[in-house]
């Protein structure tokens, strides 16, 4: 497949509310650093090279990228490394966030957010890093099964005085969607999904399509290695079919995801700008219906 001229509208759109998105977006985690992200030790990345991925990705038609404050290492902050690329912000890109996790300034995990004071200053945080006076879209990173409605209801008060303009959850189950739901309108799921990775959770992604909300999969390349990226040996059913179609796994795996539904929205993350370029090349790699019949026997193996 070839990704030279391939841009990221070749993946077609969703509407998140009222910001048109392309269905291949930019995952900002693994820009900060080199390696395992989200530790205290991490390696900070090339910033000259995270800051041409960013622009490249733009030039090639990305207009939504996921970031969070607590997306860095030492000496590389991800917000701010989109601010320094992209500033100032095309009116057509979409910039996500996420507030609930936190970050001390030696990078160790402190306690969730869960005081309508705390959010706040997350949200303060992320909109001083990025240099802007609203956030196009933040989710309410959520750990456990517990009610979300006093955290969401606070970012629910922050959109109408238009501190926010789109609400999404993560990490989230269908009764604490619809638990959000019923205080403000959510525009998308964000939880961890992919070949092999939750398949107890289709039906979940199903209902979210036949919602009209957007489902964004996240560690959707690189599987149960997480923030670590990708650390076992690849299902064979992959390695077949991305040799069918002369591609890597990892498009493959990013393929499969958008075939899910149109309401899939992958974020693949990457400070290699061949990779970056391979992910967008995606949006055109069409999956038959034995090769998705294969990549199903791979994901329920994990069942």
């Amino acid at each position: 497949m070839n990704s030279e001229t391939i841009t990221a509208d070749a993946s077609g759109s969703w509407m998140l509310g009222d910001l048109k998105v392309n269905r291949i977006g930019f995952g900002a985690m693994r820009l900060p650093q080199r390696g395992k992200a989200l530790i205290p030790d991490a390696v900070p990345g090339d910033r000259d090279q995270a800051i041409a991925v960013l622009r490249r990705a733009v030039e090639l038609g990305v207009n939504h990228i996921d970031t969070a404050a607590f997306y860095f290492s030492p000496l590389r902050s991800a917000n701010e490394l989109i601010n320094r690329a992209l500033a100032p912000y095309a009116d057509d890109l979409v910039i996500a966030t996420k507030v609930g996790p936190h970050r001390d300034m030696c990078g160790e995990w402190t306690a969730h957010a869960r005081t309508a004071q705390e959010l706040r200053g997350q949200v303060e945080e992320n909109l001083r890093q990025l240099g802007r006076d609203h956030l196009d879209l933040v989710n309410l990173r959520i750990v456990g099964a517990d009610s979300i409605a006093e955290r969401f209801g606070a970012l629910a008060e922050m959109r109408e005085a238009g501190l926010i303009r789109q609400l999404g959850v993560s990490n989230v189950n269908p009764d604490q969607l619809a638990e959000a739901q019923a205080i403000a309108p959510v525009v998308c799921v964000q939880n961890a999904y992919g070949i092999g990775l939750r398949p107890e959770r289709d039906a979940f992604v199903r209902s979210c399509g036949e919602q009209g909300v957007a489902f964004v999969p996240f560690y959707s390349v690189a599987g149960s290695g997480g923030q670590a990226g990708v650390t076992s040996p690849e299902h064979d059913a992959v390695q077949a079919v991305a040799r069918a179609h002369g591609v890597g796994a990892a498009q493959v795996r990013l393929a499969w995801t958008l075939h899910r539904g149109p309401h899939m929205l992958a974020i693949p993350g990457t400070g290699n700008p061949e990779h970056l370029e391979a992910n967008i090349a995606t949006g055109t790699l069409r999956l038959s219906e034995e090769d998705l019949a294969s990549l199903e026997v791979a994901h329920r193996a994990a069942a």
